[in-house]
């Protein structure tokens, strides 16, 4: 697999491009949307969650901790209502030049990557804005980065060939994004699951160890916890080998589908 994409490196960033040209050019504010979308939720989170229901994030600033949980959060969603369509929104190229179809849903990969890049800038203003800088330890975030991309991408994977062959798969994105925000802690700490539930829900969703991660790593001071991190990378490892599995065994009925 890795072969494959890196000798299509070119065509990846082709698709991304653009994609990012396609979702802006009738967009007045561009990109800035990438920036809109998060600090939206997360002015509804500060309200509903720190004041209403009063989530306790210690000597960190609510708006800081719900925002670095809304960027992976933010992520992982595009990537995958973006990349679920990736192969059906393409089925004409596809039939048209041979590549690697596993490059369709790496391309929306990457172009949420770009938004989650402008995000980060985002989050550097805050940091300025609530005076504060993000801990020393900022570089245990490097690890999670690579279980967050490994999980995105085989969930993405399987959404792919999934909405080619039950194009209702399509419908019920939305539904599970609504119910994956407030599933994953994005609003609230990992420590809100009881702790005997912790490990399984991590392999469950890797995302809840690294959100977490992130958060002691970039906020608290703290490395990620050791335990549920090599958990959620197990799992991670997990989500994307039957990913690609999946969707080489049901690539080659695609033009069939179409």
């Amino acid at each position: 697999m890795a072969q494959e994409l890196w000798g299509a490196r070119e065509l990846v960033r082709a698709l991304a491009e653009r994609d990012l040209r396609a979702r802006y050019k009738q967009a007045v504010l561009g990109f800035a949307w990438a920036v809109l979308t998060p600090l939206a939720l997360c002015a509804i989170f500060t309200l509903v969650f720190h004041q209403a229901v009063k989530i306790e994030t210690g000597d960190v600033s609510y708006p800081l901790f719900a925002y670095v949980g809304l960027i992976v959060w933010q992520f992982f969603s595009n990537t995958m209502n973006q990349g679920a369509v990736s192969l059906a929104n393409n089925l004409s190229l596809l039939n048209k030049v041979y590549c690697p179809r596993e490059v369709f849903p790496l391309a929306t990969m990457l172009v949420a990557s770009v938004d989650m890049l402008i995000g980060i800038g985002v989050l550097g203003i805050l940091f300025l804005a609530t005076w504060t800088a993000p801990a020393a330890t900022f570089l245990w975030v490097l690890p999670l980065v690579v279980v967050q991309l490994a999980f995105t991408y085989g969930v993405a994977l399987v959404l792919s060939v999934a909405v080619v062959y039950l194009r209702d798969v399509r419908h019920l994105l939305p539904i599970i994004t609504q119910m994956g925000v407030f599933a994953t802690p994005v609003a609230y700490p990992l420590s809100r699951i009881p702790l005997k539930l912790q490990e399984i829900y991590c392999g469950i969703n890797p995302l809840g160890a690294v959100i977490e991660g992130y958060r002691r790593a970039l906020l608290y001071g703290q490395a990620p916890d050791l335990r549920l991190t090599l958990i959620a990378a197990a799992s991670a490892a997990v989500y994307l080998v039957g990913g690609y599995l999946v969707f080489k065994k049901l690539e080659t009925g695609i033009a069939d589908v179409a």
